[in-house]
């Protein structure tokens, strides 16, 4: 292990199925700080033996078994709740796995495994150095249009940063306890998940929490067009994009987003992210590794019913469509072309992704790790 007093520890949690969104993750976090070390709770041995297999540079692996042996109430909660709901459970207790794993680590930030760099995490970690907190959390930065506070919560766990003092430890069990008590991925008496038990921080634990400022550096579909017409669309510097709700549906091919309005910059973002997709899926072939997919679910509805669907949602406000973007495409088109989509948008109906024509021959992918 590397010196902890300059490593950056960060830990997320996936099973198989993500395996390509966490290895880019990885790489984006590895390309951008030389002092990373990602920690993986391996929440299947699928994907603790594929990780081993691809022996990847600063990243140490946590089987999920280990975990539960260490606290024996996630078994128990376990067993009254779905594996979505028990999979958020966890988020507190992974924080807590890499501390007791590595003493002498300051500080871990915990990262959602869809989450992907175009920044140094630094830049928003010096925040809480300078905050003279110890608990560092991010807000959804919901644009208007597409608030869902009430339900989802205030604030995102998707970057979220605990010390090592006794202070953080006070919240992080305090999170645990009532995780292990209701963790349910639905709505009931006002909580939500993990998720919004954070909202009751900064009342709870005001002195010892930051929110950070940035939320402008923090982007996601549901306020990267927000923050593109705030100012010119080339000016987007984000430290980090969440990629939620992308889905790998086809060997070719990726479901991107779902009713939301990106714009025009937002997209370079998921070209950017899409090519290094393209090269984390080419490795996981070259190891003989099978491509996790997620088919699309098919609407069995008469064609009248599915556009009267798609106008409700158009009239809520969404865009009532689904944005799809060619990974085969992707990494081509970005060295040949330039970008990777062009975007069509027409009145009442969703933006449309359309691959460029590229070569038939792709270039050499392995120089991403």
């Amino acid at each position: 292990m590397t010196n902890c007093d300059a490593t950056e520890h960060f830990v997320t949690l996936f099973d198989k199925n993500f395996l390509p969104q966490g290895m880019a993750l990885h790489h984006s976090l590895c390309r951008h700080s030389a002092t990373a070390q990602l920690w993986v709770v391996c929440l299947d041995e699928q994907v603790e033996q594929h990780l081993s297999q691809l022996n990847l540079d600063r990243l140490t692996l946590i089987p999920l078994c280990a975990m539960e042996q260490e606290h024996p109430r996630l078994i128990q909660a376990r067993s009254d709740r779905n594996w979505r709901s028990y999979c958020w459970t966890l988020s507190p207790f992974v924080l807590q796995a890499v501390f007791d794993r590595e003493p002498s680590a300051r500080r871990v930030t915990y990262l959602d495994a869809d989450l992907f760099f175009f920044d140094n995490p630094d830049i928003l970690l010096r925040e809480l150095d300078t905050s003279d907190r110890h608990v560092q959390i991010t807000e959804h930065a919901y644009a208007p249009e597409y608030d869902q506070s009430r339900i989802s919560g205030r604030f995102c766990v998707q970057f979220l940063t605990f010390d090592c003092s006794p202070q953080a430890r006070r919240v992080m069990t305090w999170w645990q306890d009532r995780c292990v008590e209701w963790c349910h991925d639905d709505l009931e008496n006002g909580q939500f998940g993990d998720q919004k038990y954070l909202d009751q921080w900064p009342q709870l634990f005001g002195p010892i929490v930051h929110i950070v400022r940035q939320v402008e550096k923090t982007l996601a579909p549901w306020n990267v067009r927000h923050f593109s017409n705030c100012g010119t669309e080339n000016a987007l510097t984000p430290v980090f994009y969440h990629f939620h709700g992308l889905r790998i549906v086809s060997p070719r091919r990726a479901l991107l987003y779902e009713y939301y309005r990106v714009s025009e910059a937002g997209l370079r973002l998921y070209r950017d992210y899409t090519a290094v997709l393209f090269d984390c899926l080419d490795r996981l072939r070259h190891h003989g590794i099978p491509v996790p997919l997620f088919p699309l679910p098919v609407l069995k509805a008469p064609h009248w019913l599915k556009r009267a669907i798609t106008r409700i949602r158009q009239l809520r406000g969404h865009i009532g469509g689904q944005v799809f973007g060619d990974l085969a495409a992707s990494r081509p088109a970005l060295e040949s072309a330039g970008r990777a989509f062009d975007v069509e948008v027409k009145p009442g109906a969703c933006e449309r992704v359309r691959a460029e024509q590229v070569p038939q021959s792709r270039p050499n992918t392995s120089s991403l790790y």
